[in-house]
């Protein structure tokens, strides 16, 4: 990937969509924890054990290279984005709970991971070639939270200003999203064939395993379909931004954000039409209970 996107652009990129993210939160998103425990609580399980779990066990299976087998643990370490939030306003998702998740998914992801990237780099040996160093780590941490905050403290003194923005940065973060995959893609093009055969459909399963988790397992411990709608795209739909950001920029490997960026291209047609299939039973089961 060119220098100056990767080491100037990539950083901005992350900056703007993490700044976008904290202009939907308020203080009172983290709060609402506490009335909506049950569904917190299940879905950070589903996202910080099942899934990175689940991955391990794809990479396995499929017999990944070690540097693209980094990079799908990385996928699966990182938070959900703002897409989810989308997402799940387009899908009859509780919002409010999608904002509360990524806040909560975003901080706990600095402490998480980490160790998980770190772990699957020593499992695959490649740790004289790629590694986390504190350092990068602090600088992950300052490239998430400080934005966030910005945008927080943006959202509580000028709410209409914030209101305004809403859309312009979302629409700006999925350009970002969309010139970092084609950087990569072009980047790594004499290999490009031979990586969407690695990681094609690995990449989709996960996506699709994901979304469904997201929703089933929620709604087996009994919470609401609204929020499992919203938890379903919350797991289902990663911050590809982040992985990408951490490979290029921490690991020093172009090759381990390439499953991010395979993903981040299929995630959107799988997540719309799954969107469609739950929210349609959703809709379905609340017209039978109020004919009933």
């Amino acid at each position: 990937m060119d220098s100056a996107l990767s080491t100037i652009g990539l950083p901005i990129a992350l900056a703007i969509i993490m700044f976008g993210l904290g202009l939907d939160l308020t203080v009172g998103d983290f709060r609402r924890v506490g009335r909506h425990p049950k569904a917190v609580l299940v879905a950070l399980g589903c996202q910080l054990l099942l899934l990175p779990a689940a991955c391990f066990g794809l990479v396995l299976l499929f017999d990944l290279p070690p540097l693209l087998g980094i990079g799908m643990m990385l996928l699966a370490a990182s938070p959900g984005g703002t897409t989810a939030n989308l997402f799940s306003h387009l899908f009859r998702g509780d919002v409010a709970l999608n904002i509360t998740l990524t806040a909560i998914n975003t901080i706990v992801a600095i402490g998480t991971l980490p160790p998980i990237t770190n772990l699957t780099i020593r499992w695959f040996d490649q740790s004289d070639s790629v590694s986390m160093p504190l350092v990068e780590v602090v600088k992950v941490f300052v490239l998430i939270l400080v934005p966030v905050g910005l945008g927080m403290v943006v959202r509580a003194r000028r709410a209409d200003f914030a209101a305004r923005m809403d859309r312009p940065v979302r629409a700006g973060s999925a350009v970002i999203l969309a010139v970092l995959i084609l950087g990569i893609l072009l980047d790594q093009r004499d290999d490009v064939g031979d990586y969407l055969a690695d990681v094609g459909l690995i990449a989709a399963i996960f996506c699709a395993l994901s979304l469904v988790v997201g929703y089933v397992v929620p709604r087996a411990a009994g919470v609401a379909g609204d929020q499992a709608i919203a938890s379903s795209f919350e797991i289902g739909v990663h911050n590809g931004t982040l992985a990408i950001f951490v490979a290029v920029e921490v690991l020093d490997s172009v090759e381990i954000s390439v499953p991010a960026a395979v993903y981040s291209l299929l995630m959107f047609f799988l997540a719309a039409g799954w969107g469609a299939v739950i929210s349609r039973r959703v809709a379905e089961r609340d017209t039978q209970r109020v004919a009933g």
